[in-house]
């Protein structure tokens, strides 16, 4: 192996000497993506004041972002194993920068849209380089460790989010919420340039430009059919048109990455069972976690009449109990006793039972709540790192952007998706509860005529809360029972390791 070189191959050289000053580096960026996830969930009540935005102008709002990252994290991360995880991470927190300022000063609800959209696609690239350079500076023995607190800080960015938004919004306006990304992009790009070594494979694939067209066209198409199903009608031509739309450009997508010289996905990958039920639990927990923090926040701010900072600290629970079981070394101490399968079981189950506590319980008080957010954060402390070191172990470390990629794009996805799913969910129980034809809830309660109306309205919107929590409480559950049954099948009918100094020849 050469000393030095200017294009190290993709993989693994060992322990980099500043390997966890890097983790820190890479987990900052990681952190100011992964927050705008979440931050702007506070902020709709302020959003829906100011720029007269209806409910479906709000989910465009959080789902432009995850549907723009989710199109694009695989030809990002295929772009970065061949040109370069250090450039690509650079430019992802410039192109993350001038979108947050573009989203600072919106005017309307359209450009907020469109500059989230922008902000997507420097996500997109941060998203994928971190994890992939956490496989290229640790080894094997201790890359599970970083991964877990890699895995750790992605949790707190999605969990933190509401409360950082809700600091923020107690002081300033709404648009300083996305202000705040740019100091912390400028002290990450000069960080990444100093410090983060750079990492590539030459012979790499070509980025797959049509993979990613149509992977993004097909993603929007369903999702805007789902967020569009309730106010136009689930049979209407404009929901039919777009969910036809998204099915057949996500099947052309499998097509073409199933006959294009260089995939932007492999498709053999999804015979490895690990590879499917480390996929699968990803997907499901990403649509009850995302959708439900959706639903959360409303219910604090709505129901329980929280205001936007309250309601941030009251979520701190759950960020809270990821960090100190993950920071402790508790959660990878169980996930190493119970095993991969069992602890993605075992932890995606208590997230479960921790969003069914807060529809049951937490619907005229913060007990409730507050309980089922310290069993969330426990669920997720053991079941996210289990299922981010399984996948990108099921993929070859050559591979290691598009697995990141991969990794990166399925929680997306299923966070868009959740959010899109369990807001129908709502619409449509709210509105067959009330029939009013005001866009959300805070106009349908201007537009009532007495206070028992209001009551009536308040009780309707608690009640879709409910029921929307349930249905992502049962997506997770489901997630974690199905990737636990196939990570154990892959167990069961995989050959014997390899030792783990043994790296396959270049």
């Amino acid at each position: 192996m050469t000393a030095t070189t200017a294009e190290p191959s993709t993989t693994p050289t060992g322990q980099h000497p500043q390997r966890w000053l890097i983790l820190g580096v890479i987990c900052l960026a990681q952190l100011t993506v992964l927050l705008d996830n979440t931050v702007l969930n506070v902020a709709i009540p302020s959003l829906t004041t100011s720029l007269g935005a209806a409910t479906a102008d709000i989910q465009w709002m959080i789902n432009a972002y995850s549907l723009v990252q989710s199109g694009l994290l695989l030809t990002a991360g295929s772009a970065a194993d061949r040109y370069g995880r250090k450039k690509m991470l650079a430019a992802g927190l410039a192109l993350f920068g001038i979108g947050s300022l573009a989203a600072g000063l919106a005017q309307n609800a359209g450009q907020l849209i469109a500059a989230r959209a922008g902000m997507g696609i420097g996500g997109a690239l941060l998203m994928t380089t971190t994890l992939a350079v956490v496989v290229q500076v640790f080894d094997a023995e201790s890359r599970v460790r970083a991964i877990g607190i890699w895995a750790t800080i992605s949790s707190l960015g999605f969990a933190a989010g509401p409360l950082i938004g809700g600091v923020v919004l107690d002081h300033f306006w709404w648009g300083a919420i996305f202000l705040v990304n740019i100091p912390v992009a400028v002290l990450g790009l000069v960080a990444v340039v100093t410090l983060v070594p750079e990492s590539k494979n030459p012979l790499g694939d070509r980025p797959d430009l049509l993979g990613a067209l149509l992977s993004t066209v097909g993603m929007t198409g369903v999702v805007y059919a789902i967020i569009s199903g309730p106010g136009h009608g689930w049979f209407s031509v404009q929901v039919l048109v777009s969910a036809g739309v998204g099915v057949v450009f996500l099947a052309a997508f499998a097509r073409w990455e199933l006959t294009v010289e260089h995939p932007m996905l492999d498709m053999h990958f999804f015979r490895n069972q690990r590879f499917v039920g480390a996929v699968a639990g990803s997907i499901l927990v990403a649509f009850g976690m995302g959708g439900s923090l959706f639903l959360l926040t409303q219910h604090l701010q709505f129901v329980l009449g929280y205001g936007p900072l309250e309601a941030g600290l009251r979520t701190a629970p759950l960020a809270v109990s990821v960090i100190v079981l993950n920071m402790t070394g508790v959660g990878a101490k169980l996930v190493a006793k119970a095993g991969t399968p069992r602890a993605i079981a075992i932890g995606m189950s208590a997230t479960a039972a921790g969003l069914a506590a807060i529809a049951l319980l937490g619907g005229h008080s913060y007990g409730g709540t507050l309980l089922g957010l310290v069993v969330m954060g426990t669920g997720i402390a053991l079941s996210m790192p289990a299922m981010a070191n399984a996948i990108m172990s099921a993929i070859p470390p050559e591979k290691a952007g598009v697995g990141a990629g991969v990794n990166g794009t399925l929680g997306e996805f299923g966070n868009g998706l959740g959010v899109a799913v369990l807001g129908a969910v709502l619409n449509a129980r709210f509105a067959a509860l009330v029939p009013v034809a005001a866009a959300s809830l805070p106009a349908a309660l201007a537009a009532a005529p007495d206070t028992a109306e209001r009551g009536r309205i308040a009780d309707a919107f608690a009640s879709g809360l409910e029921t929307s929590q349930l249905v992502g409480a049962g997506a997770v559950l489901a997630g974690g029972l199905l990737a636990a049954v196939l990570l154990h099948r892959a167990e069961r009918s995989a050959p014997a390791p390899a030792p783990a100094g043994a790296a396959p020849a270049a």
